[in-house]
């Protein structure tokens, strides 16, 4: 595991037994808060289930030093998360769904951008958290490979296969913040992952207006200058290339009919 995030251009391990990370000498960042199964055994199908007991890892503000004023000036923030290996029951290890709340600085529910590291992932994300949920996605992606949640969506992240942790970092607006009533008064998201052996099949939540699932593989968005070199590299190299993500409104004509 010590070169997995390094290869990602930050000098950090990623750790499994137990759950949780360790910086190099030129990186900062936080205790991670680690997520137990009985933290989270409401938001499930099943709250009685079987699975890891501690169920993902989470440090947000992750930086090398030289790069924390810039950061903090860009309004930006690094986080990284590993999920356990394993299932809750039928389900797959998985974030509960949320949509992030309006930031004070720009008046936007900030986008987010994912980068796997390790695993597999979904990326599920769905246009509004309402009885109608507009367009929902399905994004599944592999280590290298990035995602972008545009603004105002709900959304959650699924590691798709149980027999490898999932790990990932993820640019955010450092004002981030998550809104999770309209998901809890909707019993989740519109589309519930389950697990049938090793595969991930879907079951419609019909508190939702019935619609499609659209399963897709990442794209490059070329439109936000974005290369196919590791996020973090990319903002040392420019720091001015993610600041669509703590300021969406500046670029607002990208966001209108966005596919993920």
């Amino acid at each position: 595991m010590a070169d997995l995030a390094h290869s990602y251009g930050l000098d950090m391990r990623v750790h499994h037994h137990p759950l949780g990370f360790s910086y190099g000498d030129d990186v900062t960042g936080p205790m991670p808060e680690i997520r137990r199964l009985d933290h989270i055994r409401a938001s499930l199908r099943d709250p009685h289930c079987e699975g890891p007991e501690e169920v993902y890892a989470i440090a947000m503000d992750v930086a090398r030093m030289q790069d924390r004023e810039e950061l903090k000036k860009r309004m930006l923030l690094f986080g990284v998360v590993t999920y356990a290996a394993g299932r809750l029951g039928e389900e797959p290890v998985r974030s509960q769904g949320h949509i992030h709340r309006i930031s004070q600085h720009s008046g936007w529910s900030p986008p987010e951008l994912y980068e796997i590291w390790q695993g597999k992932a979904i990326i599920y994300m769905q246009e509004y958290v309402e009885d109608d949920p507009g367009r929902c996605f399905a994004v599944i992606a592999g280590p290298g490979e990035k995602v972008l949640v545009p603004p105002g969506w709900g959304h959650a992240t699924i590691s798709a296969d149980p027999n490898v942790p999932l790990t990932f970092g993820a640019w955010c607006d450092r004002e981030y913040g998550f809104e999770y009533e309209a998901v809890r008064a909707h019993k989740g998201l519109a589309w519930y992952p389950l697990l049938q052996g090793n595969h991930v099949i879907w079951q419609h939540n019909s508190r939702y207006i019935p619609g499609r699932l659209h399963a897709v593989t990442p794209r490059q968005y070329t439109e936000f200058s974005m290369t196919s070199a590791p996020v973090y590299q990319q903002f040392i190299e420019d720091p001015a290339r993610f600041q669509f993500i703590s300021r969406p409104d500046k670029c607002a004509e990208l966001w209108q009919n966005f596919h993920p």
